[in-house]
């Protein structure tokens, strides 16, 4: 039997699940010269998520959210930059500061392949016992060629050893396709969504 995402969780949470996007204070090593500078070229300079206000704290945020909406529950998805480009322990105090809730259901965390490592995977999954856990992570195209054009900063097999870290730690990935993309051809298109395909992903967001 098919569910689509919203069903699947109101069956069960009991409740409907809402987004609650959070700025969790982090840059990008494509931006601070690790890797490059400007970022990739489709990501604003807020790195997405330019409706939030990134000047308040994750805590802030979260109690704001919970204050002004009154949901059930909740994502506490972490969009701007690359949510796991920190040693362990900032990253356990950030990830802490947005699950203040019972409300908080979900801990989705978006984040680059070249930033996931056993160590950032071993902390992820010590959240499991406390809320849903799903790592966001960027393909955008399977083609390296494309990849060096908008600026990305790693090869596919990067994204495709990053799955295989969280899987075998058991966490799902969702992973971004971003269709019609500068020089794409449509077989270039479908090449990607066939890698995708091959890699047992729990979901993708196509832009």
């Amino acid at each position: 039997m098919y569910r689509d995402l919203n069903t699947h969780y109101k069956v069960k949470f009991g409740c409907k699940i809402y987004k609650l996007s959070i700025d969790g204070g982090f840059t990008c090593p494509n931006r601070d010269g690790k890797c490059g500078t400007g970022g990739c070229i489709f990501c604003s300079e807020r790195g997405s998520g330019e409706h939030i206000d990134g000047t308040a704290g994750i805590r802030a945020q979260v109690e704001e959210a919970l204050e002004l909406n009154g949901h059930e529950g909740y994502i506490a998805y972490f969009q701007n930059f690359t949510s796991t480009y920190a040693d362990t322990q900032t990253l356990r105090e950030r990830y802490d500061a947005a699950l203040i809730s019972d409300r908080i259901k979900i801990l989705a965390v978006g984040t680059r392949p070249d930033c996931i490592d056993e160590g950032v995977a071993e902390l992820l999954a010590s959240y499991k016992e406390r809320a849903d856990v799903w790592v966001e992570l960027g393909l955008q195209s399977a083609s390296d060629k494309i990849g060096e054009l908008i600026n990305r900063g790693y090869k596919t097999e990067v994204v495709d050893r990053a799955v295989e870290i969280l899987h075998a730690h058991g966490i799902p990935v969702v992973a971004h396709m971003i269709i019609g993309l500068p020089s794409e051809s449509e077989a270039q298109a479908l090449e990607t969504a066939e890698h995708l395909a091959k890699l047992s992903l729990f979901g993708v967001k196509i832009h």
